[in-house]
């Protein structure tokens, strides 16, 4: 009943929401004791179709305090007013610098580095642009005459009235701003004398004067965040409109987050498979934002991930009784230590169950299921599957790269079994006896068709892409995809960048790959029979969609492409559960 609850009401509410006009937090100025925003800012949000709220500067906001806020917002809007501390940029004032505000500095950096965290559309005016710089690896001028005395400088501090175009800046042919404008050279306002210096990694310049000025920025990370040096919303003002694609574009991109959450927020979302254990051994903290991980309970939080499945990584070696003994007792090290930090972890437990999963998702926990990547975890001994079975896992990968005691791999293989051994079949009969999902990623062909045969309970393939797509030997064939549909089983989409674009044709993977393999996956299998399983900490992680904070990116774009909230309720863990059910209730232990 709770899950009909769940996967079926939603959708209506997720439809209602969306008719819902985005809300976009605008950061107040505070100056003379007063709290001031110019009027062109809210005006020019609400004309482009959003509802504005001021932000007031805080000294004493900690960030639990920021991240409540912005988890009601849908857009930020970074607005202009005094020079930055350099001190927060680790500096000494030159003689030119400006008044600072104090009020604001600290907590706008924060607001910026979380609202970029959590991947709301940002929109930096001025002072603006300047703040995305300083808080996300990039540095800004003090003063642009000190710091380019050899320039002929423009007059960027203007004394025209504000919604006056006083100069030029060209646009960069592939610019986001350059489609807005359909034009690389537009006619702007100034009112500064500083200006970001190095726009650091996350950010490409995108907009100079005819002196080099820095005018505008934009996402190296396929992210909705663009700065701009002018004042856009003084046009408004002035009954101009010729800024106004700026702003309807950046509310249409908070409309899309605000219609992506209301889904994450009546969705279970389900990752099939992380390999943040590898990472165990390294000093990492999950209940932290920590910089060696893809995935931790922050990130999952920020990203809107209700669910992991953590595998124990175990490494092809030897045949040997050595070998197979070690690669044991690693998998029970990893498992042990997956239940131990979850323990550790509030508001995070472990799940087995559909049950569990749909449990945790009303009561807002996180789920960390657990798996076995490679069954030569299981040496020679028929009786560990049931062993790890009852410890609460969910699948085994039955191999790695290179060939084991099961079945033979699709990578570094010598073709030791010719798909699945004798071994390997009474290992896939055990495990529809104890209820854990047969897991064919990496796989050789020859293996994925005897356990296909074999199995009495569909099979799944955690995490994998499409050949068709990307000609891979470790990627799903479209007869592959067929079969797997047609017995039941579920492909999960995998974010691998080997997987997803060959090196050798030259342009690196992003997110519309892993969006092109879902679709055509989709096309060939069914909506019932995909999902997604990132590989995050393993080779997983790519621009657009790099860690576990970036996944609620990845149901915008599958919305883009005309994906319903049903559609979405089965490709983020709707087909995996149902599998997960199916094979658990043939369970006989």
């Amino acid at each position: 009943y709770h899950y009909y609850l769940l996967t079926r009401q939603p959708p209506i509410i997720i439809k209602t929401m969306e008719n819902k006009k985005p809300i976009i937090g605008i950061t107040g100025n505070y100056d003379d004791n007063q709290l001031k925003l110019l009027p062109g800012y809210f005006r020019s949000v609400e004309a482009a179709g959003g509802i504005p709220v001021v932000i007031p500067p805080s000294r004493h906001a900690t960030a639990t305090d920021a991240a409540q806020l912005l988890d009601g917002l849908d857009g930020l809007l970074l607005s202009g007013g005094a020079d930055i501390n350099p001190v927060l940029m680790d500096e000494d004032p030159v003689p030119a610098l400006h008044g600072i505000n104090h009020e604001r500095d600290e907590w706008e950096l924060l607001l910026t580095r979380m609202a970029y965290d959590r991947q709301l559309p940002m929109l930096g005016i001025c002072r603006g642009i300047q703040v995305l710089a300083a808080a996300l690896g990039g540095t800004v001028m003090q003063d642009m005459h000190t710091a380019m005395p050899q320039v002929s400088l423009i007059k960027h501090s203007q004394d025209a009235d504000r919604s006056v175009a006083t100069h030029f800046v060209t646009l960069a042919e592939d610019s986001v701003l350059s489609q807005l404008f359909h034009t690389q050279r537009i006619a702007v306002n100034s009112f500064h004398h500083q200006a970001v210096g190095e726009p650091g990694p996350l950010f490409r310049v995108t907009a100079r004067s005819a002196d080099g000025v820095i005018e505008a920025i934009e996402s190296t990370q396929m992210k909705d965040v663009i700065g701009v040096q002018w004042h856009p919303e003084c046009f408004a003002l002035d009954g101009n409109d010729c800024m106004m694609p700026l702003f309807t574009h950046f509310v249409m991109c908070a409309t899309q987050f605000k219609a992506a959450k209301a889904v994450h927020s009546h969705v279970l979302t389900l990752d099939s498979h992380c390999d943040t254990p590898m990472f165990f051994d390294k000093g990492v903290d999950l209940n932290h934002r920590d910089p060696q991980l893809l995935v931790d309970f922050v990130k999952m939080r920020e990203g809107h991930l209700d669910a992991t499945t953590m595998v124990a990584y175990i490494p092809q070696g030897e045949l040997t009784d050595a070998g197979l003994k070690g690669a044991t007792a690693q998998a029970q090290h990893l498992l042990d230590e997956i239940e131990q930090r979850v323990a550790q972890a509030p508001g995070v437990a472990l799940a087995r169950t559909p049950h569990d999963l749909y449990a945790h998702k009303r009561n807002g926990t996180l789920s960390v299921m657990r798996g076995i990547e490679n069954g030569y975890a299981l040496g020679r001994d028929l009786r560990n599957v049931e062993h790890f079975a009852r410890m609460g896992l969910v699948y085994i990968t039955l191999c790695h790269n290179g060939d084991n005691l099961i079945c033979d791999s699709a990578r570094r293989s010598q073709q030791l079994n010719g798909g699945l051994s004798d071994f390997g079949r009474q290992v896939v009969a055990e495990m529809n006896r104890c209820g854990l999902m047969v897991d064919l990623s990496h796989a050789a062909e020859s293996s994925f068709y005897d356990a296909l045969q074999v199995s009495h309970t569909p099979i799944v393939c955690s995490h994998a892409s499409s050949r068709a797509m990307c000609n891979h030997v470790r990627n799903l064939t479209d007869d592959q995809l067929r079969a797997l549909a047609q017995a039941g089983g579920v492909a999960q989409v995998t974010f691998y960048h080997g997987f997803l674009r060959l090196d050798e044709e030259g342009t690196p993977a992003t997110i519309d790959d892993a969006v092109r393999h879902l679709m055509h996956m989709i096309d060939v299998a069914g909506i019932d029979h995909v999902g997604i399983g990132t590989d995050f900490d393993g080779d997983g992680g790519i621009p657009g969609c790099a860690n576990a904070s970036e996944l609620i990116n990845f149901t915008r774009r599958l919305m883009a492409e005309g994906l319903t909230p049903d559609d979405l309720q089965q490709v983020w863990g709707g087909n995996w559960l149902r599998v997960m059910q199916q094979v658990q209730a043939y369970a006989k232990i």
